[in-house]
């Protein structure tokens, strides 16, 4: 049986043989990019070079992206979601387009990993006549062509949503299926947003699925697209050829691929089972699980569920504490929060009511050491600062317990809603409080007698919930809004104005600074960087007449293409070094014997400093442990 990181490996090693240069993964917490607080896509850092700009390593590229989606936490515990995945990549940046993905794509899954393609299905887009974009015809029979020289008869369809699968094997569907942009459907995009057709790759993994007895879905339509979990999209081909106008869609100049394919999906495809928990990649994870608990993965849904959100969970705060998103109750390190304490609920389910969490991350260190070596690297860092948050957690739940019980208590004796309001209210707040899953709160409930109905206060619970979400969505739509959409003018010289700030930052504090993360709007920027103690005024003060001295004096601004190992010898400084291929661009402000910054970065900056304006810092405070935080505007 081929192993996780073997397919990883055999991925890129193809892709290489095709002319493309290999990248390493970017981290998890995005470099310049407010419209997001993680990586959630192979092709998220991609966007500046699938909108034009050159990229250093050419127009052929590769990786395995390390992502993680904080929107499908809820969906943990089925067997197919994790908040944390691998995406394999590869994109074409105005070189080959459908013909040859499709040919190398299908080669690739059926020649060199072996997959059956008697059991792979395909989705094309079914055109949309009223923005005058027809339907991939052309997608649809290179398909079929490699289908048919394989030996599978490969019949295409139409409205298999309503027909079902009607003995096809390539599907049309509309543009909610088969369509991709970053801002959606074609009725949504922006002017000036580029965007194209897609097509979809799936795994069947057999007909008992969906008629089984006790399947919900026994009765329903099948097709690709279904729910019933008999198919799974392993790969996106994005055909990215059309670009909006106030006139309607217009061809690129430069079409472009973007492949995407979860690693932990077509490695379930090779292990033949619809349970992504059941690869490789878990496997010592869930070894421990089982003889920690003294319970068995399989030996109940209730046990089942447990195990993958633990398993999920704390392999995604191994990687984000690896990338510096440590514990904490806003932005990035509030998801690292929030996932390892629902684990922790989630091991007392199973009887875990020691620390256990370290040890996980142990195992997810040691599964992926070669793959991610900064792992090893920070390893003390990482094991450290789960088991002293896991520490602080436990402290935090005696505490909740003891006020449920009071809660409780009361509301037996008097038989009326608590201070919070309903169950559906007071399970919320100790949710939101606590970190106390519903379960918890059920079980307690149970204890103390109470009668309740499961379904209303769920639906009171949810109904929170909602509020909850749309609240916190309203205000991340509010403090994210800009990003790497906005590459309007402030945007760019706030870009500029960060390699400034760095480079003062060193002269006036050292050169242990550097750059953690930052977050530009055309409104301000934010910088984190490394230094132990908080900035004097004085101190503040140096920084910022260094920057205005070097706008002051209007730097030219100008852009080489390099090694890495040139750039570093040439004094240049990397944001995160690991990140980069072979070549890269470095930034150089000033000329001469007067550089004033030198920094590897992707850009775009504006063409001299005296474009920026007046540099004010608004707020220095610490951002996390060793780390501080920079708010400036630019007047």
């Amino acid at each position: 049986m081929m192993t996780s990181h073997e397919l990883r490996q055999k991925y890129l090693d193809f892709f290489k043989s095709k002319e493309h240069v290999v990248l390493l993964s970017c981290p998890l917490i995005p470099e310049n990019d407010p419209t997001t607080l993680f990586t959630g896509s192979g092709m998220q850092p991609m966007v500046p070079y699938l909108l034009g700009e050159k990229h250093p390593e050419g127009p052929r590229l590769a990786d395995s992206q390390k992502c993680l989606r904080t929107q499908d936490i809820d969906e943990v515990g089925d067997n197919r979601h994790t908040t944390f995945f691998e995406m394999l990549g590869n994109w074409s940046l105005g070189d080959y387009f459908k013909k040859e993905q499709i040919e190398w794509i299908f080669d690739f899954v059926v020649n060199d990993i072996g997959l059956d393609p008697n059991r792979i299905y395909i989705s094309c887009f079914r055109g949309k006549e009223n923005i005058n974009i027809p339907k991939d015809e052309e997608t649809a029979k290179f398909w079929q062509e490699h289908f048919e020289h394989a030996g599978v008869k490969a019949e295409i369809r139409d409205m298999a949503e309503e027909r079902g699968m009607q003995g096809g094997r390539i599907f049309y569907y509309d543009e909610t299926k088969n369509w991709w942009s970053r801002a959606g459907i074609p009725a949504i995009m922006p002017i000036g947003e580029p965007g194209g057709p897609d097509s979809e790759m799936f795994w069947d993994f057999g007909v008992d699925l969906q008629l089984h007895e006790k399947s919900k879905y026994k009765d329903q339509m099948c097709h690709v697209n279904c729910d019933c979990g008999r198919y799974l999209e392993i790969g996106n081909n994005v055909f990215m050829q059309y670009k909006k106008t106030d006139e309607g869609f217009i061809e690129l100049e430069n079409k472009n691929i973007d492949f995407g394919g979860g690693l932990e999906r077509m490695a379930a495809a090779l292990n033949d089972s619809p349970d992504v928990f059941k690869i490789d990649l878990f496997t010592t994870m869930c070894d421990f699980l089982e003889e920690k608990s003294g319970k068995k993965y399989d030996e109940s849904k209730e046990f089942t569920r447990a195990f993958r959100i633990i398993m999920d969970h704390l392999r995604g705060v191994t990687f984000l504490v690896g990338d510096d998103a440590i514990p904490s109750n806003k932005d990035q390190g509030y998801f690292t929060r929030r996932l390892m304490r629902r684990a922790i609920r989630y091991g007392s389910q199973l009887g875990i009511t020691d620390n256990f969490c370290k040890q996980v991350a142990s195992r997810v260190i040691e599964i992926y050491k070669e793959a991610y070596p900064n792992l090893v690297e920070n390893k003390n860092k990482i094991l450290d600062v789960i088991n002293e948050e896991e520490n602080k957690f436990r402290k935090t739940l005696k505490k909740g317990l003891s006020e449920m019980k009071k809660e409780l208590e009361t509301m037996k004796k008097l038989g009326s809603q608590s201070k919070h309001g309903d169950l559906g209210s007071l399970a919320f707040y100790f949710f939101e409080t606590f970190g106390f899953p519903l379960e918890l709160f059920f079980e307690e409930v149970s204890n103390y007698g109470i009668v309740y109905n499961v379904g209303q206060v769920s639906k009171l619970f949810n109904e929170e919930m909602k509020k909850h979400q749309e609240l916190s969505r309203a205000g991340a739509e509010e403090k994210f809004k800009g990003g790497l959409a906005d590459t309007g003018e402030m945007s760019v010289k706030y870009h500029t104005t960060t390699h400034l700030l760095h480079a003062a930052l060193r002269q006036v504090l050292g050169e242990h600074v550097q750059q953690k993360g930052s977050n530009i709007t055309a409104d301000r920027l934010r910088f984190d960087f490394t230094h132990p103690d908080k900035m004097s005024d004085e101190e503040k003060k140096k920084v910022e007449n260094l920057v205005n001295t070097a706008i002051e004096k209007d730097y030219p601004i100008n852009i080489e293409e390099m090694t890495v190992e040139e750039a570093k010898t040439g004094g240049a400084i990397g944001l995160f070094e690991d990140r980069y291929g072979e070549r890269v661009k470095v930034y150089t402000v000033g000329k001469g014997d007067e550089v004033f910054s030198r920094e590897i970065c992707g850009g775009p900056h504006v063409g001299r400093t005296g474009d920026l304006g007046k540099f004010r810092i608004t707020k220095e405070e610490s951002s996390s442990s060793g780390v501080r935080r920079i708010k400036a505007v630019l007047e």
